[in-house]
């Protein structure tokens, strides 16, 4: 009962924003008493901590996946991106921005955590992007990620409109591989905008 509670919850939030959801709706939702959902949490953040635990976890497996399939490097950061896109395109309200609001303890953790597992996904990237040619050898990885992830943080935690998110997360993706690019990177950089743009 307690991972289904969890399970519901996280994707309400992710539908509907941390700070909408009440412990009402959650019982609402899955036809259960709200006295079932405090046995196992003593208030909302409790569960919203558990539930971020959990979409931290998807969010990874998700990333290790798409990595796994090989894709080129440039291609690789735009499947992720897509990625993201379904799993956060229901809400109108940015959950990010809501958890910051709303929930700041819980998000400063989050951000911890994520700057952790951040700084490997995209160092990883950036090195394979110079062995395949497609990111200048010469730049200074670690700067570039650092960069990168302050303008994904940034962008999500201050833009309240969802839609807004993604759209200013595809122009940092944009100008992130711009930044990094050869004449090859370039190139490969268009043939991924084409296809999101048809």
């Amino acid at each position: 009962m307690r991972e289904k509670i969890i399970s519901k919850a996280s994707e309400l939030f992710l539908k509907l924003g941390f700070k909408s959801i009440t412990m009402d709706d959650i019982a609402c939702e899955m036809c259960i008493s709200k006295k079932t959902i405090y046995k196992y949490f003593c208030n909302k953040e409790v569960l919203i901590e558990e539930s971020i635990g959990v979409l931290h976890k998807e969010v990874h497996q998700s990333i290790d996946a798409i990595v796994k399939k090989d894709y080129n490097a440039i291609e690789e950061n735009f499947e992720i991106r897509k990625m993201f896109k379904e799993m956060f395109n229901s809400g109108d309200t940015s959950p990010m921005y809501q958890l910051k609001k709303h929930y700041s303890e819980t998000y400063n953790k989050l951000v911890n955590r994520e700057i952790n597992e951040c700084n490997t996904v995209f160092k990883q990237n950036i090195e394979k992007g110079i062995r395949e040619g497609f990111y200048r050898s010469e730049i200074p990885v670690d700067k570039y990620v650092k960069f990168y992830y302050t303008l994904i943080f940034e962008i999500n935690g201050n833009t309240i409109s969802e839609k807004e998110a993604q759209d200013l997360e595809l122009e940092a993706l944009e100008y992130h591989t711009r930044a990094m690019s050869t004449p090859l990177g370039i190139l490969e950089l268009e043939k991924q905008l084409k296809k999101i743009i048809t």
